[in-house]
């Protein structure tokens, strides 16, 4: 199977699984909403927030790490938003552990998706601060060039060639961060 094949294959797995489980779970909210006294329009909004919500922060959460933004908040969102939608899964359960876990199954197939798909973003590497060193490292002297020397003129004194300066290499330290306490 060529590697094209098989990221078609991953793509429709994906598609299918998330659209049963985004269905489920929309169904879910939906029915929950309109039980507990919502018009059935409310129940649909509710839906269509929970369920989209939770797959924009997905989105947002790859986008950010992408560009090396935090991501706190927008996990913590994204966290939120899938619980929201699988207390609305089990509320809508059969009253025993078989119901709440059969039930709970299309939140937790979407978090995985989520999970597995955010773990495929390319990681970048944090950018070097111009200040910060990042080991020791030895900066060489610039040496001195001869100086060509002038043709005398009855203007112009001729020129002495400068000495070359050799000077010890400089070592830079990293900027470390200082120890508080007593060492014994």
């Amino acid at each position: 199977m060529t590697a094209r094949t098989e990221s078609a294959v991953r793509l429709v797995i994906l598609l299918a699984i998330g659209t049963m489980a985004g269905a489920a779970a929309f169904t879910h909210v939906h029915d929950l909403s309109v039980a507990h006294g919502q018009p059935h329009w409310i129940g649909w909004a509710n839906a269509v927030a929970v369920e989209l919500m939770a797959i924009y922060l997905g989105l947002e959460l790859r986008a950010r790490r992408r560009a090396g933004r935090p991501v706190g908040l927008v996990g913590s969102l994204l966290v939120a938003f899938a619980l929201l939608s699988l207390a609305a899964q089990v509320a809508e359960a059969e009253p025993s552990v078989w119901g709440w876990i059969v039930a709970a199954v299309p939140s937790l197939a979407f978090l995985a998706l989520v999970k597995v798909v955010l773990s495929n973003a390319p990681g970048t590497p944090p950018a070097v601060k111009p200040n910060q060193p990042t080991a020791y490292r030895t900066e060489e002297p610039e040496l001195a060039t001869e100086v060509e020397p002038v043709r005398p003129t009855e203007f112009a004194p001729p020129a002495v060639p400068a000495p070359a300066t050799v000077l010890p290499p400089r070592v830079v330290q990293p900027n470390r961060p200082h120890v508080v306490g007593i060492i014994r």
